[in-house]
């Protein structure tokens, strides 16, 4: 028997299209499940300090206050409302470019920048029940006082990682000096 007659059989490998790098449909396959990790990290990022700040306006919401402020505050004071929805959505934008530093890597390069998010959902979650809730206009505004610190040093930390989400950070820090305005005169009614 020669050895041209012989055949040599292979064993079909195991499918490893998700592990595989070298073909099309592996890295097709692998951006997908990278994709969906990021939209889920995305969303606990935003859905976290968002839903804090939403229970923060709901618990600082009070009627009685809200009654007797109507009749004293200036024109430009700004109604209850727009005081309960624009918190959540600083909040909104803070998650959105902390999520931003974190996808770069920027908390582990600089775990300053996390302390200084913390601190800053700290003090946004606290403002509304204690100006609100519990009257206390003067912590409040040294509230406000830490607020736009951490944020700005927030922005400032972000800034080396990635200067977009630097960039979403101003609006919240306009609203905190707004806000600052608003408490001062709450101080004063």
């Amino acid at each position: 028997m020669s050895s041209s007659d012989l055949k040599h059989r292979l064993t079909p490998l195991p499918d490893t299209s998700i592990n595989d790098k070298r073909g099309i449909g592996g890295k097709r396959d692998k951006r997908k499940v990278m994709a969906k990790r990021g939209l889920r990290s995305l969303a606990i990022a935003v859905t976290f300090p968002l839903s804090l700040t939403v229970l923060s306006a709901c618990i600082g919401s009070s009627t009685a206050r809200d009654d007797s402020l109507t009749s004293r505050r200036p024109f430009w004071f700004p109604p209850s409302w727009a005081l309960h929805f624009a918190s959540p959505a600083t909040s909104f934008l803070m998650g959105l470019a902390a999520w931003m530093v974190w996808a770069d890597g920027g908390f582990h390069r600089n775990p300053i920048a996390l302390l200084l998010y913390f601190a800053q959902l700290l003090f946004a979650v606290l403002w509304d029940p204690l100006v609100f809730a519990a009257g206390a206009t003067r912590l409040g505004l040294m509230l406000c006082l830490g607020l736009f610190v951490s944020q700005f040093g927030c922005m400032r930390a972000f800034r080396s990682v990635n200067p977009i989400a630097a960039d979403l950070i101003k609006p919240c820090l306009a609203w905190v000096a707004f806000l600052s305005v608003v408490n001062l005169k709450l101080l004063f009614v």
